[in-house]
């Protein structure tokens, strides 16, 4: 299928690894330009600078200019802005063990930066009279989980706020959704310092068990893949979707078993 991307500029957030590279890597694939911010780069995300179609932008989103910085790379045409940068730090000491700092730090990642890069190309999307902007949400945002407390309340003002956003900038051609992926098999859950090491290392389990056990929560019984939630991300961008804003789209394996 044709999205129709071919020649669109992208910006996309947390583009070094997981979700993030998955979804520059498909954008690419399909033609667009890429606009790539992250911290620091990786193997994977040079290969995809070294072959034109991708800018890496050096920069730290949670700091309050981080995402205009980025932004700006762009210049003055933005077709389509992607939200994904976040993390999620178990909190295994539990709430009283978790300070403002911790708090202050997940808000500015999983929400504020999302905030303030919407903010940042707006202007633009709205002077052009179109674009699109897929938020990574999460199935947190509505499955409050004890263990990422402040990761799921960042989620859920992140779901809240891009409903209310959708509403007022629809009617003049911008089009905003969320994707809320339950467990997927990136660094966030499987790498070193992960949530499966973090978990493992306090409950005296494998992290490969504990990693398990979350798989066989949902109905598939797996993890879903980072190109599966980029073909998500990149349907909801392009044309194929153009009547379609405000909705909040789960990819979890059938994990949410509520209607």
């Amino acid at each position: 299928m044709d999205l129709g991307l071919r020649g669109s500029i992208a910006v996309v957030t947390g583009a070094s690894k997981g979700i993030g590279l998955a979804v520059t890597r498909a954008l690419v694939e399909e033609g667009a330009h890429v606009v790539a911010g992250a911290r620091t780069s990786s193997a994977e995300l040079e290969t995809l600078v070294h072959a034109g179609s991708v800018q890496m932008v050096p920069v730290d989103l949670s700091t309050p200019d981080g995402p205009a910085s980025l932004v700006a790379a762009a210049g003055d045409r933005i077709d389509i802005l992607v939200n994904n940068v976040g993390a999620a730090h178990p909190r295994v000491g539990g709430f009283l063990a978790i300070t403002d700092e911790d708090w202050l730090g997940t808000i500015n990642l999983d929400l504020m930066a999302a905030v303030r890069a919407t903010r940042s190309a707006l202007p633009v999307m709205l002077a052009a009279g179109r674009g699109a902007i897929v938020m990574i949400c999460s199935v947190n945002a509505y499955l409050p989980d004890p263990l990422v407390i402040d990761y799921s309340a960042a989620k859920g003002a992140l779901a809240n706020f891009s409903k209310a956003l959708s509403k007022e900038v629809g009617p003049r051609g911008i089009r905003i959704n969320t994707v809320s992926p339950g467990p997927v098999a990136t660094d966030l859950w499987l790498g070193a310092g992960g949530v499966a090491e973090t978990v493992a290392s306090r409950t005296g389990a494998k992290p490969d068990e504990v990693a398990g056990g979350a798989a066989q929560q949902s109905v598939t019984g797996r993890f879903t893949r980072p190109n599966e939630v980029a073909d998500l991300v990149l349907l909801l961008a392009s044309d194929r979707t153009a009547n379609i804003t405000g909705a909040n789209i789960t990819i979890d394996g059938g994990l949410i078993t509520t209607v």
